[in-house]
């Protein structure tokens, strides 16, 4: 059992029931899984390597293989073709999912330069969360002297939550650092 998930069923899940007052084990709400997305764009269709070296450098940040991502459409102004390699992708979930988040909270936030919290407005409406982060070398997984280009991704946290306000309340009970 990862740590994340020990303080999910040991301390996340009691304050849930009492916050919200759910009977049924089943209502109350869970992380379901983190999504990565590191989009490159033409950058990718110049420099064939940059996408191998961005799929390496994410299956160490995340433990996983990572999946590339081709262009849907052609789009002749950005010199486009269908099929292309625009981006590398990764879906997290279980251990591995509970492990990257605990890393996310504790130890890659914190080493944002002026840090003061991320947006508690970054809500879909349907109780998932969307984080950017500009630099991927926060992680400490990311060797700094081995770096090519510094990219952001984004971080979608999808829940079982029914309505934003209780996946707040989840993310923050799981430790997000919120601004105040």
């Amino acid at each position: 059992m990862t740590r994340l998930f020990d303080r999910y069923t040991n301390e996340v899940i009691p304050a849930l029931k009492k916050e919200f007052g759910y009977k049924n084990p089943m209502e109350i709400p869970r992380v379901e899984k983190v999504v990565l997305n590191v989009g490159l764009g033409k950058d990718a269709s110049s420099n064939s390597k940059l996408i191998e070296v961005v799929c390496n450098e994410i299956g160490a940040i995340t433990g996983q293989k990572p999946v590339i991502t081709k262009a849907k459409k052609s789009i002749a102004s950005f010199k486009l073709r269908q099929g292309m390699p625009i981006g590398v992708m990764v879906t997290l979930r279980r251990d591995r999912m509970y492990e990257f988040l605990d890393r996310l909270m504790n130890v890659a936030l914190p080493r944002v330069r002026d840090f003061r919290g991320v947006s508690d407005k970054a809500f879909d409406g349907k109780g998932n969360y969307t984080l950017g982060v500009k630099e991927h070398i926060i992680f400490p997984e990311i060797q700094l002297d081995k770096i090519e280009k510094v990219y952001g991704m984004n971080i979608c946290v999808v829940t079982s939550a029914r309505t934003d306000e209780e996946a707040r309340s989840l993310i923050k009970h799981l430790g997000m650092p919120f601004k105040k």
